[in-house]
Order: structure tokens, then C-alpha cells, then sequence
């Protein structure tokens, strides 16, 4: 029962791709994605940059940032989109802790009060800072975006919070990016991008396992 648990999360991500791949031959969308491909080009130099810094902005804002993950995939590819997202992603969470740290704190404060999930996060991170950080990046337990305003609001130091938010966001990323290029390649090729296939398959294995182990660890915290 356990082990059905733990593989309905990558199960549901493999039919999501699937579904994807084949609404994505319906409608065109790998010409539609060219195309973006093709503004994204003309920028330069710049491209990326307006990018990182819309998804950065996104992050700050609270916005969900997976949809601007699966287009960075769509439109960098594997590699570039996850140097993008890694450092997009990264300095997002940093301005949002800074942001609950010294300019926005009662207002987060008033955000978070009586939130049963932040007092969890408050209490373990007085104990365990960087152990925190890292776990709580890995395991879905707290959204993404109380934990950047929220870590503002604790002891943690700031290069702890962005070092080990940077390193434990890098499997999610490399699956998200590397699912997402596969699909593109594949509408576009009409063939099976086995390379990005066997990256996405190797992040999802790595993934699984750090998530295990990390749910464990907070149990035992």
C-alpha cells in the first residue's frame, strides 16, 4: 500500500506528459511553440534574461511558478531552461525573504498568523535551519510560495536559505524542464528525443528517493 503511494505522484506526471504529447499533436503545438521560440530569438542576448526576471517577478508576486517552469523547457530546451529556472527560481524566493525579512514583515506576519502549517515551520526551523530548508524544499508539505515569505519571518540566515533552497529545487526543475523538452522535441521531430528521455527518467528516480527520504526525516523530526 505504501509503495502505491509513493508512485501515483510519478504515475499521474507520466500521464500528464502523455496527455500533453497528444493534445499537443491536435493542436499544433509545436508550431505555436516555434513561434515563441522565434520572439524569444529575437531579443538577443536578452532572450533569457527577460525571461529569468519575468519568472523572478512571477516567484515575488506568489504566482505559481510550473507554468513559467514548463515553458522555459518549451522554449531553452533542457540544458539552458534549467540554468534559467535554477537561477530564476532561486532569486525569487531570495527577494520574497528579504521582502518578509525587512520591508513587507507585519504585513506577512498578519498574512500568516494562526496559519497551522507556518507555526510548524517556525518551531522545526529554530532547531534545525538548514535541515529544514532543504527538506521542506524537496517534500510538498508547505506551498512554495508561504515558504519563501515564511522562512523571512524565522532565524534561518539568509545564505543558508538560498543556498540549500537552490540545491533542492534543482531535481523538481531538472524534471519539470527535461519532461517538458521531451514533449516539444518529440511534436516537433515526430521521433522519441531518447537523450532528454533518459535525463527525465534519471531526475524522476532521484527525485522519488529524496522525497523518501526527506518524508521520513521530518516524521522524525
Amino acid at each position: 500500500m505504501r509503495r502505491l503511494k509513493a508512485l501515483w505522484r510519478p504515475a499521474l506526471l507520466l500521464a500528464v506528459i502523455t496527455g500533453l504529447f497528444v493534445i499537443g499533436l491536435h493542436f499544433n503545438i509545436g508550431g505555436r511553440i516555434g513561434q515563441a521560440r522565434e520572439w524569444v530569438a529575437s531579443l538577443g542576448a536578452f532572450g533569457p534574461f527577460v525571461f529569468g526576471l519575468i519568472y523572478a517577478l512571477a516567484v515575488v508576486a506568489a504566482v505559481p511558478a510550473s507554468a513559467m517552469t514548463v515553458a522555459a523547457g518549451a522554449l531553452f530546451g533542457t540544458l539552458t531552461g534549467v540554468v534559467i529556472v535554477s537561477i530564476s527560481a532561486t532569486a525569487g524566493a531570495a527577494l520574497a525573504f528579504l521582502a518578509a525579512r525587512y520591508v513587507a514583515r507585519d504585513a506577512v506576519k498578519k498574512w500568516l498568523s494562526g496559519n497551522e502549517t507556518f507555526e510548524r515551520l517556525d518551531r522545526m526551523t529554530d532547531e534545525h535551519g538548514a535541515v529544514i530548508v532543504a527538506l521542506t524544499r524537496l517534500v510538498p508539505l508547505f506551498p512554495f510560495n508561504l515558504l519563501n515569505y515564511g522562512f523571512g519571518l524565522t532565524r534561518v540566515r539568509f545564505r543558508t536559505y538560498v543556498f540549500w533552497s537552490w540545491l533542492c529545487m534543482i531535481p523538481g526543475t531538472v524534471l519539470y524542464v527535461a519532461g517538458t523538452d521531451a514533449v516539444v522535441r518529440a511534436l516537433k521531430e515526430g521521433r522519441a528525443p531518447w537523450t532528454v528521455i533518459a535525463v527525465f527518467a534519471v531526475s524522476l528516480i532521484v527525485l522519488v528517493l529524496l522525497v523518501r527520504y526527506a518524508k521520513k526525516k521530518l516524521k522524525g523530526r
